[in-house]
């Protein structure tokens, strides 16, 4: 056998060895694109007519920092319990999560951080701007009174409410039934209004004397009176002994001055307050119809409230509008004619007109009217033209200079009259007269231009004094604009409530109070459009590493010496926080 052959020669195996980092490598020198963070309006917000921050606010809520969330709300609205049970929360119609499955119950989530502020006692710790010299009288203590006094008082203003009733609140104590709207929320949220140093008067009629001739202590007046007389049907009868006002009745309920109701009642009208009173009268014993000229998709009331009413066996009578009223051995014979729909208006209601062959009479213990309001005195509505006058989207001023500036708001210049409405004029009203007084009435609307939320016409007070708000893109964030890869399926929370039967028993809030896990929750559904909400994606896919974390509010910045411009942030960002925008060259030549 041969001896084995050793090689003498082998290739040596070398393995380079680097004492450097690759930091000298600055990708960031081959950027032409340069991502960016910048956050954006989310719909819901700007669908709001208080404007509040909502993708921040439930942002809040999903991480259980629910005094925040709640401070947040407040920002820009004072009432978010009494909002949280009786707005018709537009912004649920405008949330981007109802494209991808149900929208988010932003309304259940604003009263659960109410209810969960009042159970805790938390106070509220905004910061009032300094003291200013002015006085501002406020006349009336609805919605829009009392939000003009709270964000005046957290301007620095020394605001004066006058009521004529008892006690404050206006439609919010004296319109809204118990089973909607408790008393011990709406005190418990006028009572904070007071707290900051707002002064209410209760029982003090103010005339038109009270602010001419120059005389008035105070240098502006907010007329906030609200609409409290009815609209007349201007049909044979209506002016019947018996015939009941539903507003009025609504009043008399709060009093505890009605007692119980046999037999038939009719309801006439299609709005909030029809429908209440016809829930109302229910509960005290009646068989209730509710009767209205249009058809059931077309009336102003909450179609939520509708569906209730129907629920607790009201029954409504569509396309019937009464044209004669008569009394008989103690009851109403009410003259029905019979419309048919004709077409469609700009709202796409039905347009209807009689159809003079069809009538009827229904005989009734009970009637009620409930068409419309309109304000009780002719000097509480604003003038239609005159000089120094500013239409505002929420409140009109009169400026006059020997005379206290007139501000008109609430329900005298609102079309929508909802509580949400209300407080927007309260804000406004506030706001526009700071800048009056500080830099003249030229600088009001374009100053008012600069907090819009999106495209208006609701404003933030948060962005108006320069917060953090301030800083965010104006853009709304559309659906197309998420990434709803990073989204999983989500059914809605349904509201749990008295049952149908239940509700006969009593006043009793309808809507039952929800725990704090099934509000983070239905909080976590949010996408919070525009907003960073820490998720890191960033991060992660940043292939050069380029995304840092720090201390500063975002929690992270990007280092643009590597940063090399592939957009891959930008991608994975699920809620359009980012930007991709062209990289500015320096010119060198």
């Amino acid at each position: 056998m041969a001896a084995q052959q050793t090689p003498t020669n082998r290739t040596p195996l070398l393995i380079p060895c680097s004492y450097l980092t690759t930091e000298g490598n600055k990708t960031g020198s081959w950027r032409f694109l340069r991502p960016r963070y910048e956050e954006k309006t989310s719909p819901c917000s700007a669908a709001c007519p208080a404007g509040e921050d909502i993708g921040r606010v439930e942002m809040l809520t999903a991480q259980g920092s629910f005094k925040e969330a709640w401070e947040t709300v407040m920002m820009e609205n004072p009432f978010p319990g009494v909002c949280g049970r009786v707005c018709y929360h537009p912004c649920e119609q405008q949330c981007n999560r109802k494209e991808f499955d149900e929208p988010v119950a932003i309304h259940s989530l604003e009263r659960f951080l109410a209810d969960t502020a009042s159970r805790y006692e938390l106070q509220l710790s905004l910061q009032k701007l300094e003291s200013k010299k002015q006085k501002i009288a406020i006349v009336g203590s609805g919605p829009s009174g009392l939000a003009a006094g709270y964000f005046l008082t957290l301007l620095g203003y020394q605001a004066d409410i006058f009521e004529a009733l008892p006690e404050p609140g206006g439609v919010l104590r004296w319109g809204i039934p118990l089973y909607r709207l408790p008393l011990s929320i709406l005190n418990r949220e006028i009572a904070q209004i007071r707290e900051l140093g707002v002064q209410i008067h209760c029982g003090k009629s103010i005339s038109q004397e009270f602010w001419r001739g120059g005389k008035s202590e105070y240098d502006a007046i907010f007329l906030g009176c609200g609409h409290s007389r009815s609209v007349p049907l201007k049909i044979s009868g209506e002016d019947l002994a018996g015939v009941k006002d539903g507003l009025q009745f609504l009043a008399d309920i709060r009093r505890g001055e009605v007692s119980a109701l046999d037999g038939t009642a009719a309801v006439i009208g299609g709005g909030n307050t029809a429908v209440d009173t016809a829930r109302s009268a229910a509960r005290f014993g009646a068989k209730v119809i509710l009767i209205y000229r249009r058809r059931r998709q077309d009336m102003p009331a909450f179609a939520e409230e509708v569906e209730m009413a129907l629920e607790e066996g009201v029954e409504l009578w569509e396309l019937q509008t009464p044209v004669n009223i008569a009394a008989q051995d103690g009851d109403f014979v009410v003259t029905l004619q019979h419309m048919h729909v004709i077409g469609k208006d700009g709202q796409r209601k039905a347009r209807v007109k009689p159809d003079s062959n069809k009538k009827k009479k229904i005989r009734v213990q009970h009637l009620f009217k409930a068409v419309g309001t309109e304000a009780s005195e002719t000097w509480y509505e604003p003038p239609k033209k005159t000089r120094g006058m500013l239409r505002l989207s929420n409140c009109v001023l009169l400026h006059k200079s020997r005379e206290p500036t007139l501000v008109y708001g609430g329900d005298l210049v609102a079309d929508i009259k909802s509580v949400a409405h209300a407080v927007a004029s309260g804000k406004q009203a506030a706001i526009a007269l700071d800048i009056l007084f500080h830099e003249g009435l030229d600088a009001v609307r374009p100053r008012l231009q600069s907090c819009l939320v999106a495209e208006g016409p609701s404003i933030s007070w948060e962005t108006y004094i320069g917060g953090p708000r301030s800083l965010r893109n104006q853009r709304v964030v559309r659906y197309s604009d998420l990434n709803t890869d990073y989204f999983q399926f989500a059914p809605m929370m349904i509201q749990p409530r008295l049952l149908p039967e239940e509700r006969f028993q009593s006043f009793a809030e309808i809507n039952l109070k929800i725990g704090a896990s099934l509000a983070i929750r239905e909080a976590e559904r949010c996408f919070n459009c525009g907003l960073c909400n820490q998720c890191d994606n960033c991060q992660l896919f940043c292939p050069e590493i380029a995304v840092t974390r720090d201390n500063n509010p975002r929690g992270r910045h990007i280092n643009y010496d590597y940063c090399k411009g592939c957009g891959l942030c930008v991608v994975e960002c699920p809620r359009n926080a980012m930007i991709l925008e062209e990289e500015l060259l320096c010119d060198t030549s």
